[in-house]
């Protein structure tokens, strides 16, 4: 039956209406960012999120290996990169990292607003108030003010529910696209959907009227080899190395790619089996143990539910897998930093771009590989099989390159091997590709002192409203 309403009631409710959003109140099915408003509904899981504080590890990684600086020369990651902790400290860590430079108002900045966009449960909520080409313009400093709540409950979950739910729109079609909608997913592919919306590898896609729109590269597939194809054929590429001038591919954290074809990943053994296990609590009741980590910290509650082997066994088969794989990692870095510096060599002594071209094509393939069979961080468990294969293929492009340029070089009468300078530390080998650490350390900590409790304070001032 339709109800009969005056001008008059309906302007009185529209007025209404208008009042309670202008006060910040969100409509029901609008995401609330701010996780401890459901720290009384599910204590136990509130708990056990917050308790991802306690992974603090944040070792520097271009510290622990230096060939990293060169073979990420010109690009932001040879200024920063560090180990991944809690996702207790995704926003605290984004803030920190020299990658994201220290603007200090819009426009300024490296980068653009799409590094905030698997952070915080606030960049749903905007993209809810904005739309997705509100949200991805402009750059990074942007969203400061937006963007202060960490990984939390609405990332994954409906309003005030345990409902699953994919709540970045990018990553919805990114599953339409591969013949995964989430909607028709069983409850074991959802667990895995929901933390693929950032833990896969995706590029910033540039068009002419969006800088930086987030897309997962999945087109032709979900392998390496055809990711590498789809950015071949769009001529994409992340940055110029600045030594070899090869147009490179930074891959992200490809752990859905890498573990949908490993053993637990053909078998529908989610993330959610290994890394949130169903736990009992002091009262003999089960929940889900939101407090992310290695599945070998848990060990009864996530292999010995599948695997007979004791976990001294278990752990010997990772460390031997992971051992491997690490090998192969370092003998790939050693071919790629001296195809660097030798396709540097072979420009200085008048090499063209018709020669140049297959030499660079062979290095951004094997770096691509190279990064993506070790950027997910959990390959070493996930799929150390596949990493494996990757990585073979990754030396075997990077010794291509190099027999081209040794050839080329002797060509262009250049006799002697290529030097290369001592990047024996990360602070040399920084240096050996110009860049000024002590400028970029003092920048960042006039931003931090003078940008984040801007940011911090104008958070807390929406919020209140709420």
């Amino acid at each position: 039956m339709v109800k009969n309403f005056s001008r008059k009631s309906i302007a009185a409710s529209l007025l209404m209406a208008t009042s309670v959003m202008a006060a910040g109140t969100f409509a029901s099915d609008k995401t609330e960012p701010r996780s401890e408003v459901y720290q009384n509904k599910f204590k136990q899981q509130y708990a056990s999120w917050h308790a991802t504080e306690e992974s603090k590890d944040n070792t520097d990684l271009l510290a622990a290996d230096p060939n990293l600086v060169v073979l990420w020369a010109g690009y932001g990651f040879a200024k920063d990169y560090r180990a991944p902790r809690g996702h207790m400290y995704a926003v605290t860590d984004v803030r920190a990292t020299l990658r994201t430079g220290a603007p200090h108002a819009a426009g300024e900045g490296p980068m653009p607003m799409a590094c905030w966009s698997c952070k915080s449960p606030d960049v749903p909520r905007v993209i809810e108030e904005q739309g997705e080409d509100g949200y991805f313009t402009g750059k990074w400093y942007k969203g400061g003010e937006e963007i202060s709540n960490t990984i939390g409950c609405s990332d994954c979950h409906e309003k005030g529910t345990a409902k699953l739910r994919i709540s970045r729109p990018f990553a919805e079609r990114a599953f339409d696209t591969i013949g995964k909608p989430f909607d028709k997913a069983s409850r074991n592919e959802k667990q895995s959907l929901v933390c693929s919306q950032c833990h896969v590898e995706y590029y910033f896609e540039k068009t002419e009227d969006r800088n930086g729109f987030v897309k997962f590269p999945w087109d032709d597939g979900t392998s390496v080899e055809a990711m590498e194809n789809y950015y071949d054929n769009i001529h994409f590429a992340d940055w110029t190395h600045k030594i070899s001038k090869t147009p490179m591919l930074k891959a992200q954290h490809p752990g859905y790619e890498t573990w949908s074809t490993s053993v637990h990943g053909v078998n529908n053994v989610s993330c959610v089996d290994c890394h949130m296990p169903k736990v009992t609590n002091a009262e003999g009741r089960k929940f889900t143990d939101h407090k992310v980590g290695n599945p070998f910290d848990r060990f009864e509650d996530t292999c010995a539910r599948c695997h007979t082997q004791s976990k001294e066994f278990m752990v010997g088969q990772y460390e031997k897998g992971k051992a491997k794989v690490l090998e192969l990692k370092a003998a790939a870095e050693t071919q790629l930093v001296h195809a660097h510096f030798e396709a540097g060599a072979a420009w200085q002594a008048g090499a063209t771009e018709a020669e140049m071209t297959p030499i660079l094509e062979d290095i951004r393939h094997a770096q691509w590989r190279w990064d993506f069979s070790i950027a997910s961080h959990g390959v070493y468990a996930h799929n150390p099989t596949e990493a494996l294969r990757i990585l073979g293929t990754a030396v075997d492009k990077a010794a291509s390159a190099r027999i081209k340029l040794a050839q080329l070089l002797a060509q262009k009468g250049v006799k002697q091997p290529v030097a290369i300078p001592d990047i024996s530390t990360k602070a040399k080998a920084q240096a050996a590709i110009g860049l000024d650490m002590d400028q970029l350390n003092a920048e960042k900590e006039k931003f931090k002192q003078e940008v984040l409790p801007k940011w911090d304070a104008a958070a807390k001032k929406r919020e209140a409203t709420y």
